[in-house]
């Protein structure tokens, strides 16, 4: 009888937490995406993002592949990582992001990552996910992006997608496909800072609807907590 309250309150937890996801995939790399979401070759790289107008500019997730040239190694974009990096503005000029978290080694799926945590690196006021690597002479470089005010709303999308990322491609995949670019050059906006000068801005939330959305939140941390305490002492009695 326990077990199964247990397993209730999990699978009631798990249900506000998760949403659905599918697999994308391509010649280089394969990983799951939010379900409303969907992924688009442009130029070069792969720009993934929902399909509704208005979240399409809360987030953004790009892929960038090269054949490894001089400026590839996981010691070097780790070093590029640790520093701001100046990004583009799209009225102009240009500003120095903010690190957030330092880049460290994170292994997904039996290979090694440069993880790093910027916030305005790519497109302003937007924290940007940067995860780098390297497997049979192939860079591989996603970016995921999603604006200050936004960034709780998907960040569950992110650590699935994060999670379940993993290269395919191997060293007959050079020359096979457009989006895998040449050695020479750096690996898309890691060295450039230039990824998102083009995205759509958003206007911040309101002070209003940043109460409202912490509200939701505390109600849902109270009925969840009253749940469980229902439920504990629903177990003590027994």
């Amino acid at each position: 009888m326990r077990g199964n309250i247990l397993f209730l309150v999990f699978t009631l937890l798990l249900g506000f937490q998760l949403s659905h996801a599918k697999q994308f995939k391509n010649a280089y790399i394969s990983f799951e995406v939010p379900e409303r979401w969907a992924c688009q070759l442009e130029a070069t790289e792969w720009v993934c993002r929902s399909q509704d107008t208005n979240e399409a500019k809360e987030a953004i997730i790009i892929l960038t592949a090269k054949e490894v040239g001089p400026s590839d190694s996981l010691a070097i974009y780790e070093n590029h990582l640790k520093k701001p990096i100046p990004a583009a503005l799209k009225t102009g000029g240009t500003i120095m992001s903010q690190v957030v978290t330092a880049p460290q080694q994170k292994q997904i799926n039996n290979l090694i990552w440069i993880d790093g945590f910027h916030l305005s690196s790519e497109i302003q006021n937007y924290y940007t996910r940067y995860l780098a690597t390297i497997k049979d002479k192939i860079a591989v470089l996603v970016t995921f992006s999603a604006h200050k005010d936004f960034y709780s709303k998907y960040a569950t999308d992110l650590f699935k997608a994060i999670n379940s990322l993993n290269v395919i491609a191997t060293k007959n995949s050079l020359g096979s496909d457009p989006s895998i670019q040449g050695p020479g050059g750096s690996l898309g906006a890691i060295s450039t800072g230039q990824g998102g000068a083009n995205f759509p801005q958003i206007e911040p939330i309101s002070p209003k609807e940043k109460k409202s959305n912490k509200l939701i939140f505390l109600a849902l941390a109270l009925v969840l907590g009253g749940i469980g305490v229902f439920l504990l002492l629903k177990m003590k009695k027994k």
